[in-house]
């Protein structure tokens, strides 16, 4: 059980609720708080004081009084004005994630809700009552507005929602799980929507499985560095030691402590005085990537513990401020980066596939395959991994260096974060990809070497790929393959065979 306070929720605990169905409850002592907040609330609605999103209108119309009898109505309206997504829905995790997260902001006690409709956002995670929401539509400011509504519309018995495998209007759903919508009174449809809890949502599945294809990387290069014979000079600790970067003397560390015992990579086994930077600067890449990604995960850590409202409610002192921390820029600028760094996890390892199929580079049989000409064999693996990495060239533009005002102007710069999470989800499934034909890649090119020579840890990867792929003697559809091997490195059984080989891999 996690016991959601605002300010303990980590990312391994998010993972652990939308991929393991570990269930939520709101922390009691927690509660007194979010109750001061509400009662907060109450008492500026009775004062009948102009206060943004309480009594007034929204966005531009925050200078239009609304009247005591029509509050509750301000709030519906709001939620059903803002569910205007389009496109493809987001994933499930990906929304259970949202619902989480948006909860967890709640629980600070700053938002004026009332303890149960966070309570009500709870069950809904618990009992899998998953709304549907539209990818497309968020600026990422003043929140995720759209897709916040969208998921907030189940609350009040409208929108659609997933529950036992079936698309159902969310009052149903509600019902079938045993749960009544509310009615939203003062403040509590904008508390709702004034966050940044889809993009960073996206950014937290985004990091975990990063990290994932960290680790993966390093093993695909040191399966790639044997089955190229590549020398060992490039990951000597006496050579990253004086460039001290974390990330490149953690990816060297990596690749020492795989490649240990192989008689593969080896200053004996060839004449060569180096080797291509694919394969020489391994460490050096992998490891700026892991530099940024502890950034990214810094940035979106403390996003999830953070307070993402308009206004904000200080019960403390009886003062309300309107300001911006529903402004998405800094988890914007992470998600932007993250697809940068992991779009150039793909392109070296895309070059390190490409020195493997290619005979002129390799000193192997032409595109890893006997009777060439007659078969392929990888030659178009490498135009899947090529395709790929231009793709991710595109997608890694920046979308936070756009803005486009909204709301007559009054919102006049926004982050586009929800873009950049987007973006870099599809670049990680991409880089995904590309690793997993450079896997397969490097375990067809060891065919042709002495396998006895192999390292353990390596060995052992081989020995698990050739469990459910067999060495490839003549053509054959090769799509299946990579979607296997996709699904291991997302599973993390590859990894998981290297650490129980040699020990845990950072």
């Amino acid at each position: 059980m996690i016991y959601l306070n605002g300010v303990h929720l980590s990312i391994k605990d998010v993972i652990a609720v939308v991929r393991n169905d570990l269930q939520v409850a709101l922390d009691p002592d927690q509660l007194e708080l979010v109750k001061q907040s509400r009662r907060q609330v109450e008492k500026l609605v009775r004062r009948g004081d102009p206060i943004y999103g309480i009594n007034t209108g929204f966005g531009k119309l925050a200078d239009t009084s609304i009247s005591p009898s029509n509050v509750e109505k301000l709030q519906r309206n709001l939620i059903l004005s803002h569910s205007s997504g389009v496109g493809q829905s987001l994933s499930l995790e990906i929304v259970k994630a949202m619902m989480l997260l948006r909860a967890n902001a709640l629980m600070k006690g700053y938002s004026g809700i009332r303890a149960e409709v966070i309570q009500l956002l709870i069950d809904m995670v618990n009992r899998s009552v998953i709304p549907v929401v539209p990818a497309q539509g968020s600026v990422g400011a003043s929140g995720d507005l759209v897709p916040l509504a969208h998921m907030s519309a189940v609350l009040i018995g409208e929108g659609q929602a997933f529950y036992n495998n079936q698309v159902m209007p969310g009052r149903e759903a509600l019902m079938e799980a045993g749960l009544e919508p509310v009615v939203l009174q003062s403040k509590e449809g904008l508390a709702l929507i004034n966050g940044t809890q889809n993009m960073t949502a996206h950014g937290v599945i985004g990091i975990y499985d990063a990290w994932i294809l960290m680790k993966t990387a390093d093993i695909a290069g040191a399966l790639t560095m044997e089955a190229l014979q590549a020398l060992p000079n490039s990951i000597d600790e006496r050579v990253h030691i004086l460039r001290p970067h974390g990330g490149q003397m953690v990816s060297a560390r990596n690749l020492r402590r795989i490649l240990s015992g192989s008689k593969l990579v080896s200053s004996l086994s060839n004449h060569r005085v180096q080797d291509a930077y694919s394969l020489r600067c391994i460490p050096q890449v992998h490891g700026a990537s892991r530099d940024v990604l502890q950034f990214v995960e810094k940035t979106i850590e403390t996003e999830i513990n953070s307070v993402t409202d308009n206004p904000i409610i200080f019960s403390h002192d009886g003062d309300v401020i309107s300001a911006g921390n529903f402004h998405g820029q800094p988890v914007a600028f992470a998600l932007d980066f993250l697809g940068i760094t992991l779009g150039e996890l793909g392109n070296i390892s895309e070059r390190r596939i490409e020195r493997m199929v290619n005979p002129q580079l390799s000193g192997l049989p032409p595109f890893l395959v006997l009777d060439s000409g007659l078969n392929s064999g990888y030659m178009i693996s490498q135009y899947t991994a090529a395709a790929l990495v231009s793709e991710n060239k595109i997608l890694a533009h920046p979308a936070s260096v756009d803005s486009i005002p909204t709301s007559a102007n009054q919102e006049d710069h926004v982050s586009m974060g929800a873009i950049a999470a987007r973006k870099m989800l599809r670049i990680l499934t991409n880089v995904r990809n590309i690793l997993s034909i450079e896997i397969l890649c490097a375990c067809q090119a060891l065919e042709f070497c002495d396998r006895s020579k192999l390292a353990s840890a390596t060995s052992s990867v081989y020995g698990f790929i050739r469990k459910q792929v067999p060495p490839l003697t003549e053509d054959r559809c090769l799509e299946p393959e990579i979607r296997l091997v996709h699904d291991l490195i997302f599973s993390e059984e590859i990894v998981n065979i290297v650490e129980d080989c040699i020990g845990k891999i950072d």
